[in-house]
């Protein structure tokens, strides 16, 4: 490649393409040298061609070899004074932005992956109540200053109660919904306690776990005498616990525990109580879930037991099966007075089971409840055959059964011959005027009977004609109900008509016999 200059080669100036350029800098150990990468600035660059155009001048016209020699020369010399500084600049300043980045980054990470430093003690046990704490979301603050109102409210309410249990004999507690914490905080005033004899905590949404509030309390109190906790799902657990304490109790003589999830399990338990337990006096278990097994147990304690008075299994499943078991049990028990056994399906086959281990009790039996429990006529004949040989009954219940016009003259026929029952309910048994007509004249010469129960019985016009010609000079009925009787407006006057002579009746019950205001007229 040619050049158009009439300068020689070496006089031209050369532009480097890089700002860092290799300079041959001598060595104090030896006389030899190295090169060593030389960095310059834009503004340095500029300098350093001036000051080698002015060498190249001053060197024009001299002698080749001088010439070259002064050139490399001035080539090779540099400022003394700037070169180090410059130097060390170029390797401090990197190395600073290297460890400041470090030291930042270093720093982020430390924030976002350190544990954060635990409270103290006495910051971690600070109640929520303690101090004031705000929100910016709308509406917090309000709320949880109606939640701190609605707990004064409750333990001002909860107090109350307490005094209430302490001012008072009998209290009741029922549906007030205060739940398991509620009987911690109340269970302290039974303790102790000597004035409340009678307390219901029905319907308040106890636990099984809320049952243990009252261990230790119903041992030290001697006085409480009725305990209700219908309602309440305690179950066969709540149960069992229950059982475990009063075991050491000496003053509870009625327990309630009608509707508490009560099983099989939990009856094995209260049988393991009755056995223990001396002051016991009404067992209610009515409306739970106790089966033939549940019986079963409860049969083998009365064997032992000989306090107990009133038991009420109203509403289980006891069956023929259970009736059976418990006739067995009941035969050598001297305590029990009233037998509630409404509603367990028993049947005839039950009824004459039950009747006949009755007939061999050695106690007095005053009041049987059998209602709702699917008896037929042939059931009524062995209820017929107790009542006959029963002086101790006073109360007999065969509501919402199918005993008709046949189990009625059977039953009709026992109150002939006793004199003791005061009270009958044969209610909803599809009694119709037949069955009613002999009934009125079993009560042709008995004094005895004052209750007289035969509404949802359709004995219509004809069958309040029979009754009303009885009543009208005989017997001693005050409560007569006829509910749901079919009478009629005809009826009716056949009832006006009896009133006008008896003298015993104070309470009658016509409901629902379609009399409309034709018996206004009636005189």
């Amino acid at each position: 490649m040619g050049f158009t200059s009439t300068l020689p080669l070496y006089s031209h100036t050369k532009i480097r393409p890089s700002k860092q350029s290799l300079r041959f800098e001598p060595l104090a150990s030896d006389s030899g040298g190295r090169l060593v990468p030389y960095t310059t600035s834009f503004g340095t660059w500029r300098c350093y061609s001036r000051s080698k155009r002015l060498t190249v001048k001053a060197a024009y016209g001299a002698e080749g070899g001088a010439r070259r020699r002064i050139y490399r020369q001035s080539q090779a010399e540099q400022p003394t004074s700037s070169a180090p500084v410059k130097q060390v600049a170029s390797f401090v300043v990197p190395a600073g932005v290297f460890v400041a980045a470090t030291f930042v980054l270093w720093k982020v990470v430390e924030k976002l992956l350190m544990p954060k430093p635990s409270r103290s003690s006495s910051v971690e046990n600070k109640s929520p109540s303690q101090g004031l704490k705000w929100s910016f979301a709308p509406g917090t603050n309000l709320l949880s200053g109606f939640a701190a109102k609605i707990d004064r409210q409750s333990k001002q309410t909860l107090n109350e109660f307490a005094k209430e249990l302490r001012a008072f004999s009998s209290v009741d507690m029922s549906g007030r919904n205060f739940g398991d914490e509620g009987l911690f905080f109340l269970a302290e005033s039974l303790g102790y306690n000597k004035i409340v004899e009678e307390v219901s905590f029905a319907a308040n949404g106890i636990t099984a776990a809320g049952i243990k509030a009252l261990d230790g309390v119903l041992q030290a109190n001697i006085v409480l005498k009725t305990l209700n906790l219908s309602g309440n799902p305690i179950g066969d657990e709540g149960v069992k616990c229950l059982c475990d304490i009063l075991v050491n109790n000496a003053s509870i003589q009625k327990l309630q525990l009608n509707s508490v999830d009560l099983g099989d399990e939990g009856a094995k338990a209260i049988a393991e109580l009755l056995k223990k337990n001396s002051t016991l006096r009404v067992l209610e278990l009515n409306n739970n879930m106790i089966d033939y097994s549940g019986f079963t147990s409860l049969a083998g304690a009365f064997l032992e037991n000989n306090t107990v008075r009133n038991l009420h299994l109203n509403g289980n499943y006891g069956g023929a099966l259970g009736a059976n078991a418990l006739a067995k049990g009941l035969e050598g028990n001297k305590s029990l007075r009233e037998l509630h056994l409404h509603g367990n399906s028993i049947g005839d086959e039950g009824v004459r089971s039950l009747l006949l281990g009755l007939s061999s009790h050695k106690g007095k039996i005053t009041l049987l409840d059998l209602g709702n429990n699917s008896i037929t006529a042939k059931g009524a004949f062995h209820v017929a055959e107790y009542i006959k040989k029963s002086k101790s009954l006073l109360w007999v219940n065969l509501y919402m059964n199918d005993i008709g016009d046949e189990g009625a003259d059977k039953i009709a026929d026992a109150l002939k011959q006793n004199r003791a029952i005061t009270t009958i309910d044969l209610g909803g048994n599809n009694i119709h005027a037949k069955g009613v007509s002999v009934i009125a004249e079993a009560l042709k010469d008995n004094t005895i009977i004052t209750n007289l129960e035969l509404g949802y019985n359709p004995i219509g016009p004809d069958g309040a004609k029979a009754l009303s010609e009885v009543l009208k000079f005989h017997g001693n009925v005050k409560t007569l109900k006829l509910g749901w009787c079919q009478i009629g407006p005809k009826g009716a006057e056949f009832i006006a008509d009896m009133l006008r002579y008896n003298n015993t009746i104070s309470m009658l019950d016509l409901r629902a016999n379609g009399l409309k205001d034709e018996v206004c007229t009636c005189r």
